[in-house]
């Protein structure tokens, strides 16, 4: 769709001078590489230097000019991409792999006219052909290898519909366009259908599959109130979905530009490269000159230009030119792929150096919404229909009680009276303001509330639940207690606590971070200290080497960070991304955690789009493989020219070792391969522990 054109190319980055394929894409490399092929062959066959290697003799009118024609037209066809960079280089005083491939192509093409025209006895035509189509062949791969990598941004455009259902105001669809949906539209979207616009749902109710999005298989129960995001599928039944936002506002288009920021986004390793390959610039034309110097000097002109070309082509700083950019795009795209939306390139080189992962407990480790987690019930209160499991009573009346209550812990008690399938249904109820409700259960007045309820009625809880209400209050749960309302008066039935849910994941996450190493594992928290304490115990926390901050303020957790920092300490803070901003800004890695919804979050330099904490471990493995690919890359790159260079400059020709521009040209794009290949291993990372087989070596 129009909106999001805009984020599909990747652009064009502060190393553009370096870019070999700008104005260029895989499919013009690959006709060009095709065609010259075509003409090499001919060009290869007819070579005297050739036909006297094989023993064999081609002889028809022109065949002195099958050389010079076709090698011409090789050049300036299959040669143009590189002259136009070379010119491109030269312009932003930015030499580098361009110039020098121009340069090597250009000083074959003159020697190989300066031989036609009887300067030099040189067979060059064959080996300046061979050198452009290998060449070409060489960026297609890389270009094909590298746009596959950012095929990520595609494949994310590709998750919207063309088309989207739009309800007129009887209810009727119409098939729009989705760029001409609007903000307050409601649309259907049928079973198997996509999402068109993020949005929330009106009517229905659909298990929804937002892996794209999340990176998490499992299907999400989305319903009437819940919201939805563009380009996810309603698996299971129709939806109809009030549009809150469209184009470059849903969620998708933010994590397009999340992963076009991060793949365009330079890293120190990329810097390296960069100073590398201009210094290579220097070093293999100083390194030409005074090949050509030496070889004229000791009176063998052919040689002094075939050495100089070899020189030239064999320090083409290809690989060294792809040895950072590919690694780039893939671990983003591999990131995008497993629901991590890596913003800022620096921040995924940090994380492998991290030795603390600060969690903010609200919303990160635990889910941020309360559920029931026990039932007291009075000593001798029978079950109301004189038989069975009395705490499933209390829970049953007390659902039914609060159903028409639109408080959090009146939902987390109904919930749970759902999952037991055991409603009942009440009648008269009536809001209690700041102390309860009330309503009639099968003709029973009842009323459900904290403290405030019991002075209301002037009634006290029974030592038994009293007990319990003091072992749940020390670990941090709310209590609410149901009341049986009669003319002679008023008791305590039961009670039930209400905690926020520790996240089941979040315990295999400080399992899985400990196992990778992380030295420390940090909880920071406004709750109180015996919360806190609870919650770090439920996940395994270890004491005197795992911290937990309770009792803090928002404005406080960034002083924790630098507190963190001054001990010496490399620190990722994971939190929602809201009130953790400054901490999140402040730590080596900010991560915000659970931005389904909301990706565009500025403190944060990597995004986990679901809210599942085991995600760091996947952001702490991909950074470690992403680095050690980074430096393969670079030691390959850097060690080939450094052997290569004095053997193509003729150093050992004395013992008859010595590289035609032909073979330099082909071990040129065999290093190239060699990179790319090293590269596509970040492939086989595992980001998710239930799939890890090992980060590629």
């Amino acid at each position: 769709m129009p909106q999001h054109g805009r984020h599909h190319d990747g652009g064009h980055d502060k190393h553009a001078g370096h870019d070999p394929h700008a104005g260029h894409d895989p499919e013009a490399f690959r006709r060009k590489f095709w065609l010259s092929l075509a003409l090499t062959v001919p060009v290869v066959f007819t070579s005297p230097m050739v036909m006297d290697w094989f023993g064999y003799r081609l002889d028809f009118p022109g065949v002195d000019l099958v050389g010079p024609v076709l090698g011409t037209v090789v050049f300036g066809y299959g040669g143009w991409p590189f002259l136009q960079g070379a010119v491109r280089e030269v312009r932003d005083r930015a030499p580098g792999m361009m110039l020098l491939i121009a340069m090597a192509i250009t000083v074959a093409y003159v020697a190989s006219l300066a031989t036609a025209f009887g300067a030099f006895d040189l067979d060059f035509w064959w080996e300046l052909a061979a050198l452009v189509t290998i060449m070409l062949l060489g960026h297609w791969q890389e270009m094909k290898a590298i746009g596959q990598a950012r095929g990520a941004l595609s494949a994310l455009a590709a998750l919207l519909p063309d088309d989207a259902e739009r309800l007129d105001p009887h209810g009727r669809p119409q098939a729009v366009s989705v760029a001409d949906l609007r903000v307050g539209d409601l649309v259907l979207v049928r079973p198997g259908g996509r999402v068109p616009a993020d949005g929330q749902v009106v009517d229905g109710a659909a298990e929804m599959d937002e892996s794209m999005i999340t990176g998490e298989s499992r299907p999400v129960s989305r319903s009437s109130g819940d919201r939805v995001v563009a380009g996810t599928v309603a698996t299971d039944a129709a939806l109809r979905v009030r549009v809150d936002a469209v184009g470059d506002d849903t969620a998708l288009a933010g994590i397009q530009r999340l992963v076009a920021q991060a793949q365009q986004s330079g890293g120190r390793a990329q810097v390296l490269a960069d100073r590398f390959a201009a210094w290579l610039f220097f070093v293999a034309t100083a390194t030409a000159l005074v090949t050509l110097l030496v070889w004229t000097v000791l009176g063998n002109l052919d040689q002094a230009v075939v050495r100089t070309v070899t020189v030239l082509v064999i320090a083409c700083p290809h690989a060294l030119g792809l040895a950072i950019p590919l690694v780039v795009a893939l671990s983003t795209a591999v990131a995008a792929k497993g629901g991590i939306l890596v913003k800022d390139r620096l921040a995924l080189e940090r994380m492998r150096t991290v030795d603390t992962v600060l969690f903010d407990k609200t919303g990160t480790l635990t889910r941020g919404e309360h559920v029931v987690t026990d039932v007291a019930v009075t000593s001798g209160y029978p079950a109301a229909d004189g038989a069975g499991d009395g705490a499933r009573d209390v829970l049953a009346i007390a659902a039914a009680v609060e159903a028409d209550s639109e408080h959090p812990l009146a939902r987390a008690i109904v919930a749970a009276a759902d999952r037991q399938a055991d409603r009942r249904t009440a009648t008269g109820f009536r809001s209690l303001p700041g102390r309860g409700v009330r309503a009639e259960v099968d003709g029973v007045a009842y009323a459900v509330g904290g403290p405030a309820l019991l002075r209301e009625f002037g009634v006290s809880v029974p030592e038994n639940l009293a007990r319990r209400q003091r072992e749940w209050s020390e670990r941090g749960a709310a209590v609410l207690h149901l009341l049986r309302v009669q003319d002679d008066g008023e008791r305590v039935v039961g009670a039930l606590a209400l905690e926020d849910e520790v996240r089941p994941e979040a315990r295999q996450a400080v399992a899985d971070l400990r196992a990778e190493g992380i030295r420390k594992i940090v909880m920071i928290t406004g709750d109180a200290r015996p919360v806190a304490e609870a919650v770090a115990a439920d996940l395994g926390f270890r004491p005197g080497e795992d911290e937990v901050f309770a009792e803090v303020l928002p404005a406080e957790k960034d002083d924790t960070v630098a507190d963190l920092h001054r001990r010496g300490l490399r620190v990722a803070m994971v939190g929602d991304g809201v009130n953790d901003a400054p901490a999140l800004a402040r730590a080596t890695v900010g991560i915000a955690i659970g931005a389904g919804t909301d990706v565009a979050i500025e403190s944060a330099g990597v995004v986990l789009a679901s809210s599942d904490p085991r995600g760091v471990t996947g952001v702490i493995r991909l950074s470690r493989a992403a680095y050690r690919k980074m430096v393969q890359n670079l030691v390959w790159a850097a060690g080939y020219n450094v052997v290569a260079l004095p053997l193509a400059a003729g150093v050992l020709a004395g013992v008859g070792v010595a590289l035609s521009p032909a073979v330099a040209a082909v071990l040129m794009s065999a290093s190239t391969i060699v990179v790319a290949l090293n590269a596509q291993l970040l492939r086989r990372v595992r980001l998710r522990p239930q799939d890890q087989t090992g980060p590629a070596g």
